[in-house]
């Protein structure tokens, strides 16, 4: 039997229901330069440690997706328990497009790829885009690990249960 056979098709909130039950780290991606835009993710993970590779899944309706399949780049930068409120600014659609947007936000340029990394965060990645895989009404993108950092020991920022949580 194969998975397209007999698999039940499912309603888009029974799903989103049951994946609310997985606990996951939350994450800023970014893309600088001309296409600059940042995007909170919880759809992120490593791949593989040799070579080093992370994986981010996005919509394909989303102003990130456009970023990163054209910079061809792009940094992640994993919230600390207390940037809550800096996860949900860029969750929020109604915030300013391009550059602008990292105005309110203290971020400094990465130096493999020009992509802003968010201060004071738990850890940040800065990769090329290796490859992308379609994947429903999402694209998984992969990206090849240029430069990582880790910052001080902290809490870490969760979303769980459609809501955020600090361990």
């Amino acid at each position: 039997m194969t998975v397209h056979e007999t698999a039940p098709v499912l309603e888009e909130t029974t799903l989103r229901d049951a994946m609310s039950r997985f606990a996951t780290g939350v994450a800023v991606v970014t893309v600088g330069g001309e296409h600059a835009h940042g995007m909170t993710a919880n759809a992120f993970t490593c791949v593989s440690l040799e070579p080093p590779l992370v994986l981010c899944c996005v919509s394909r309706r989303a102003t990130m997706h456009t970023a990163i399949d054209r910079a061809g780049r792009f940094a992640v930068s994993v919230m600390r328990g207390d940037q809550e409120r800096t996860a949900r600014y860029f969750a929020d659609k109604r915030r300013p497009r391009g550059g602008a947007q990292f105005d309110v936000v203290d971020c400094t340029p990465g130096p493999h790829t020009g992509a802003p990394l968010l201060s004071g965060a738990l850890a940040w990645l800065e990769c090329d885009l290796a490859q992308w895989y379609e994947g429903g009404d999402h694209t998984i993108f992969l990206g090849r690990v240029l430069g990582c950092g880790r910052g001080p020991d902290s809490p870490a920022l969760l979303f769980y249960d459609r809501g955020f949580h600090r361990i």
